[in-house]
């Protein structure tokens, strides 16, 4: 969604930003929020030369709308939490742990500022809780 300047040009200032899932679903989110993604924010940059730069529209053709949905309520949450000391926990649904994590890995969701008392990746973090939901359910389950 590139908006246009007086010549004509395409330019890169349109706030907003459109992903859409493998299965068709569309999300339209603010570009800062996107560009937590490493490789969104890649892909958005006007000096990459993607097409995605000046369409501001990134198709997704590995993640599912379910997910993609997930991903952006985090990068949400990323941007609301980002400078707090103490932030809640955000709900995970079991069922999408493992597409989660690569849905991260794949778009590279790193926060741009990492909490200020932890030197974990999203990556670390996300196994933490992924570990603990295992012990959960083991110990529900009576496994």
């Amino acid at each position: 969604m590139a908006t246009t300047s007086p010549k004509g040009n395409d330019t890169d200032t349109s706030e907003y930003v459109t992903l859409i899932s493998a299965d068709g679903f569309e999300f339209v989110v603010r570009r800062s929020a996107a560009c937590i993604s490493g490789a969104l924010r890649r892909m958005l940059d006007p000096q990459s030369g993607f097409r995605e730069s000046t369409t501001g529209v990134c198709t997704l053709e590995n993640i599912s709308g379910v997910v993609l949905e997930k991903v952006c309520e985090y990068f949400y949450y990323n941007e609301k939490y980002k400078n707090q000391q103490s932030v809640p926990d955000m709900n995970i649904p079991p069922e999408l742990c493992l597409e989660l994590l690569l849905a991260a890995d794949y778009l590279d969701s790193e926060s741009q500022k990492p909490p200020k008392k932890s030197n974990f990746t999203t990556r670390e973090l996300f196994f933490a809780d992924l570990e603990k939901l295992e012990r959960e359910q083991k110990i529900r389950w009576g496994g």
